[in-house]
């Protein structure tokens, strides 16, 4: 944590505003929204599939508009979009503290995901553009800030909840709106370091799909955003299996933050000067496949029973393995995220960078929808098959297949790829053609 902390004096003033900016959104959210299903399921008495719908809404909403988030911010800028963002979020999360009615829960949740479909690719395009030639070091210290809400978010949250849930929504919804100010005060406004798209951002996106290097990482790229996942659902429902209570899933989130928080920069720093981010990438995926192997080796043991607790020794034996397995997934992602990130700009060309950003979290939103589906399917038919080691087995071949993907790739030369993008007949009209690189500035 002290290697964070020397490093974020090191990155001019608006990297540590993005930096706060995130940190403070994250302890807003996860201050809330951990609490909501239980509040509309209790305190609302709201049946099953209703709850599902209301959070479902903020997940569509945000993984729906992150195309058009981005483009926007490439249109009118990073700083507009981020204030736009957080002015949702005061809305969204005042409404679900002052409404009961299920059509206005459904449009406050629906602005919440609209909310980071605005701010998310245009905070990610501030910080390249900002950072220049050390995004990979930017980008490990926004993980940083990013767990460190994480962490610090549910406990606030908690302490709020023993009073009403309506102080938690107050206490969020007033932490963005200070947040709104001082960007709004503070906060230089930034473009892209390319000129203002001239063409339609329909025309935009048909260029990045063109774009076959960008395009292919993505592709190779879904499967990570399966496994890291299994934090919110394969590795809970494990720990709920083998003991039988909701402790050890609270442990999970604090391993995962504290190693991060503790570790990233120190971790990136190292892997920066050794590897290639081809290497790191391909190095970090493996080992988020293999951080599953713990968790099929244990899956022929029997699960906790509910009419006999078990002892301290038995439950700390039953929850090794998935606490080994969040281990290993959360250095893994440590040491893919950053590199990730900037692979993106640097693929990008470092133009309409939001609207590449945009897309990569569109393509692995579906890809989570989807490797939910899939996992869920494969817990399933692991237990009423007699074959329990099904799911972790087959996230572990996830892992496998992304990584030789993005080896293959980084053999090509994909990662600094000369590869031309098909121009469009908008920009073939309003300029010389021009082959947009990876490398082009």
């Amino acid at each position: 944590m002290r290697a964070a902390l020397s490093q974020v004096g090191s990155f001019n003033r608006p990297i540590q505003l993005l930096l706060i900016n995130q940190l403070t959104i994250n302890v807003g959210f996860y201050m809330l929204m951990p609490y909501l299903a239980g509040y509309l399921s209790n305190n609302l008495a709201m049946a099953t599939w209703m709850v599902g719908l209301i959070l479902g809404m903020r997940n569509l909403s945000q993984q729906g508009m992150f195309l058009i988030g981005g483009s926007l911010a490439d249109r009118i800028g990073y700083k507009p979009m981020i204030l736009a963002g957080l002015g949702l979020r005061v809305a969204g999360f005042a409404m679900l503290g002052f409404t009961q009615s299920v059509p206005t829960l459904l449009v406050a949740s629906a602005l919440t995901g609209l909310a980071g479909a605005l701010f998310n690719p245009a905070v990610r395009a501030y910080l390249a553009a900002e950072a220049g030639e050390r995004k990979v070091e930017a980008f490990a210290l926004f993980n940083v800030f990013y767990q460190a809400g994480i962490l610090v978010g549910p406990l606030i949250g908690l302490a709020l909840l023993g009073v009403a849930f309506r102080w938690v929504c107050v206490v969020a919804a007033a932490l963005f709106l200070v947040l709104l100010v001082l960007q709004a005060r503070a906060l230089p406004s930034r473009r892209g370091s390319g000129d203002k798209p001239q063409q339609s951002m329909l025309a935009d996106w048909r260029q990045v799909v063109r774009h076959r290097p960008f395009l292919l990482f993505s592709l190779a790229m879904i499967g990570s955003y399966v496994l890291n996942f299994q934090v919110y659902l394969g590795l809970p429902i494990e720990v709920r299996r083998v003991t039988g209570g909701e402790t050890g899933v609270a442990a999970l989130f604090a391993i995962s933050g504290i190693l991060t928080v503790v570790g990233q920069v120190r971790l990136t720093n190292k892997i920066k000067a050794r590897w290639t981010p081809a290497h790191a990438i391909t190095r970090g995926l493996l080992l988020m496949g293999a951080s599953f192997l713990p968790l099929a080796l244990a899956a022929g043991l029997p699960s906790a029973s509910t009419s006999r607790p078990l002892g301290w020794f038995n439950y700390l034996l039953a929850l090794a393995p998935v606490l080994i397995s969040t281990v290993l997934l959360t250095f893994a992602t440590m040491i893919v995220y950053p590199f990730e990130m900037a692979t993106i700009v640097n693929l990008a060309g470092e133009r309409t960078v939001a609207t590449y950003y945009g897309f990569y979290n569109t393509l692995s939103g579906i890809g989570i929808a989807a490797g939910n589906l899939l996992t869920g399917l494969a817990l399933d038919a692991g237990r009423s098959n007699g074959f329990p080691a099904l799911p972790w087995i087959a996230l572990t071949a996830t892992g496998i297949v992304c990584a030789t993907a993005i080896a293959a790739l980084g053999k090509r030369g994909n990662f600094n790829s000369q590869a031309t993008i098909a121009p469009t007949e908008a920009t073939s009209a309003a300029a010389p053609t021009r082959p947009v690189t990876a490398n082009s500035r």
